[in-house]
């Protein structure tokens, strides 16, 4: 097992092989709040983020909404900093997010975030996925890439 993250309860699922609990250990925090229970696991040099949609999660036309797509995202950039590079990314910072929307999502199949970390600097990590549905991934939902900045180290007492 992975370096325990500080933030976040990341406990081996005993009835699913390979994944991970991805959820905040505050759950009234927007994370636990809003997107519900999340899942983690690595696939090669990919982690894979995975949600459970439900109702609350669509929009008008039955669809998820595209607010919960993009903050899957957010959440995948750091789930896969954990993931593939054992960064603890509970005080990273997002700087830059870009997505293009493909397709609706469904409601009634998992939502996965699939992230690949393309280059990693002292200070930055740069990364990018898809956001797909379906048993081998079929159903395209989004594509993305995004810029974050690691976590300070803490200062010093003076």
């Amino acid at each position: 097992m992975k370096n325990p993250p500080t933030f976040f309860d990341y406990e081996e699922i005993p009835d699913a092989p390979g994944w991970y609990s991805w959820d905040l250990k505050d759950e009234s925090r927007f994370n636990g709040a809003v997107m519900g229970s999340l899942r983690v696991r690595q696939d090669g040099d990919r982690a894979r983020l995975r949600m459970f949609p439900e109702v609350r999660h669509t929009n008008l036309q039955d669809m998820i909404h595209g607010a919960v797509t993009l903050s899957l995202i957010d959440i995948a950039l750091f789930s896969g900093m954990h993931m593939l590079r054992e960064s603890d990314a509970g005080m990273a910072v997002t700087l830059e997010l870009s997505t293009q929307f493909i397709g609706g999502g469904k409601v009634d199949q998992p939502l996965d975030a699939v992230v690949e970390v393309l280059r990693e600097t002292r200070r930055l990590i740069f990364l990018r996925g898809e956001v797909v549905q379906g048993e081998n991934d079929e159903h395209l939902v989004a594509a993305f890439s995004g810029l974050v900045r690691k976590a300070s180290a803490p200062k010093a007492s003076q």
